[in-house]
């Protein structure tokens, strides 16, 4: 099996391997953002941490290009931790083991983090090059980009020097992307009220699973199955029929990832055992031949548990299948502007069950603001008439395009001189940080290349390992094509 660190560009492999090697989830990035400190301070840069934890490494110009302008290589330090039900793996302590599967890197039954590992392993790797031509240069390393964008939100100005900022967290080989999504949070809570079970009902766990999942923004436009809304669909149909009885309903894990799994348990007559059986197999039937090209493996597990001590009231449960069933998802609108972009979407992401309430949180994305408030009214309307509750949280701008961006038009140029063909100028449907940075840094030039990769925030995720040979070339040529100073 070829070992990562001898694929080429062996200096950006050899930093991928020890970023995956080390720990870092959302909110967990300390032993790594430690790890590139002492080793930035060992190779004699300039390291700053500031208020919120992000990382700022400067590196002189090599010799000739003093009089260059300041660029910021951008990347994020955090990763997203999913895994499949099978998989034994704890995110804080674990390292990603990441294995070559033919033209393409991938991770055994985890997310790989390529997305950001990549792009921050090539600025790393610039960082540690003796021979690699730029102007004077400084690499930005965010906290928490994936659960929040804590550490975009945090940069404060009078950081960075730059006046241009490349950021390397875009997805596909061939694409350069010059505006994204903005988008806020949701979370509505559904108030709940308990009774006693009926004890000679039985009980019983309904595990929904098998489905791809993906990034809520990259992939929302394929029309793959959201586990939550299945199973809330299934309720919805069969839950009167079979006189089901509520007790937990739990699905999803993050906000900006699209479900794979989630379960119910409930309780119901002995004599509707059967007719549950008979639902399972029917509902299985219709949604993988409705997804069949989407999203064709959904399975639904059944498993005898414990009697509960308690079921949820009826009118409470009524309400929470309701809204659960009702509330938009996925695609809201298609973009005019920017053909095949996703304009605005929504991702019923996770669902928990708590004492007083069933918490649902969304992500809603949007390219303009008007979208965003759209849906925001949406789910307002949808939880007044669910006598549920709904907060908004987290909210964070899109990223404009600018076709007059001089450093658009230099990677541009510089693609096609290289390739020999025109790169896709592109908006991105997800949420890049170059939008928050605009708010302290208003002049800055940005742009936003990275390689081929599929299927970030799931467990499918995998690199193209000669897409990341291009976009090395293509980050290379552009730094050494960064003009002089005005």
């Amino acid at each position: 099996m070829t070992a990562l660190n001898q694929l080429y560009p062996q200096p950006l492999w050899q930093w991928f391997e020890q970023i995956c090697a080390i720990p870092h989830p959302s909110k967990h990035e300390q032993a790594l953002s430690s790890h590139i400190q002492q080793w930035a301070k060992g190779k004699g840069l300039s390291v700053v941490e500031d208020k919120v934890g992000n990382l700022i490494i400067r590196k002189p110009a090599t010799p000739g290009m003093e009089d260059r302008k300041i660029v910021v290589l951008q990347a994020h330090i955090d990763m997203v931790p999913q895994k499949n039900a099978d998989k034994v793996h704890d995110f804080e302590k674990d390292p990603i083991e990441a294995y070559v599967d033919g033209e393409w890197v991938k991770a055994k039954g985890t997310t790989l983090g390529s997305d950001n590992g990549i792009g921050m392993a090539s600025a790393l790797a610039v960082l540690g090059s003796d021979d690699i031509k730029h102007g004077p240069l400084e690499v930005l390393l965010t906290i928490d980009e994936e659960a929040g964008m804590t550490g975009a939100f945090g940069l404060e100005a009078g950081y960075l020097d730059a006046e241009i900022l490349i950021n390397t967290d875009s997805e596909q080989e061939g694409e350069i992307y010059m505006g994204c999504a903005g988008g806020v949070d949701a979370q509505i809570s559904v108030p709940l009220s308990w009774q006693a079970p009926e004890l000679s009902n039985q009980s019983f766990k309904l595990t929904l699973s098998g489905i791809k999942g993906g990034h809520s923004g990259v992939n929302i436009h394929l029309g793959r199955g959201n586990a939550n809304k299945l199973l809330a669909r299934f309720l919805f149909k069969y839950s009167d029929e079979l006189a089901l009885e509520l007790v937990d309903f739990t699905g999803g894990s993050l906000r900006n990832a699209i479900p794979r799994e989630a379960n119910i348990s409930f309780m119901l007559p002995a004599e509707n055992v059967d007719g549950l059986k008979t639902a399972i197999s029917t509902f299985q039937a219709v949604v993988r031949e409705e997804l069949a090209i989407a999203d064709p493996s959904m399975l639904l597990t059944l498993e005898a548990i414990d009697a509960p001590s308690k079921v949820m009231g009826e009118d409470a449960q009524n309400s929470l299948i309701d809204l659960l069933h009702a509330c938009p998802n996925g695609v809201i609108r298609m973009s005019d502007e920017v053909a095949g972009v996703t304009e605005t979407s929504l991702n019923v992401g996770v669902i928990s069950t708590e004492q007083e309430s069933v918490e649902i949180l969304c992500l809603i994305r949007s390219l303009i603001d008007s979208g965003r408030d759209e849906v925001q009214g949406m789910l307002n309307a949808l939880t007044n008439l669910a006598g549920a509750s709904i907060e908004f949280s987290g909210a964070y701008p899109g990223w404009k395009p600018d076709n007059s961006s001089p450093v658009m038009a230099i990677v541009r140029d510089t693609y096609n001189d290289i390739y020999k063909k025109d790169p896709t100028i592109m908006v991105i449907h997800a949420g890049l940080e170059c939008g928050l940075f605009k708010e302290p840094y208003p002049t800055m030039d940005m742009v936003s290349i990275g390689p081929t990769i599929r299927y970030p925030h799931s467990p499918d995720e995998m690199v193209n390992i000669e897409t990341v040979g291009q976009y090395w070339q293509l980050l290379l040529a552009v730094l050494e094509r960064i003009p002089a100073k005005a």
